[in-house]
């Protein structure tokens, strides 16, 4: 994880996910490490433009740049990704806690 990257920071993650450039992004590198050029000729997305959304997804510790020879690759930092993912079942986890008693209670009622 870059230095400077709160362990947790989902506002931010959150913020450059919100980006459907970043999202398509991230799932493109989710499949294979790829460099800004590679990701340019198979998104949408001018060279220049993919760059700075590495950049973001860069800062909030979402992908990681990996030199390769002459050449810079970005991959996805599969800990940030799971630790999201904590978070979002935890909140989905108190949901369904607070449904089940509004049930229990709707169901003593009766």
């Amino acid at each position: 994880m870059p230095d400077g990257v709160p362990i947790d920071a989902p506002i931010e993650v959150f913020a450059a996910l919100a980006d459907d450039s970043r999202w398509r992004i991230l799932v493109q590198l989710s499949r294979s490490p790829a460099s800004a050029s590679a990701l340019a000729t198979d998104l949408p997305i001018s060279r220049q433009a993919i760059a700075k959304h590495l950049r973001v997804l860069t800062d909030v510790g979402l992908v990681t740049p990996v030199k390769v020879g002459r050449e810079m690759r970005y991959e996805t930092v599969g800990a940030r990704l799971s630790q999201v993912a904590r978070r979002l079942d935890d909140i989905a986890s108190g949901w369904d806690r607070r449904l089940e008693r509004i049930k229990g209670l709707a169901e003593d009622a009766n």
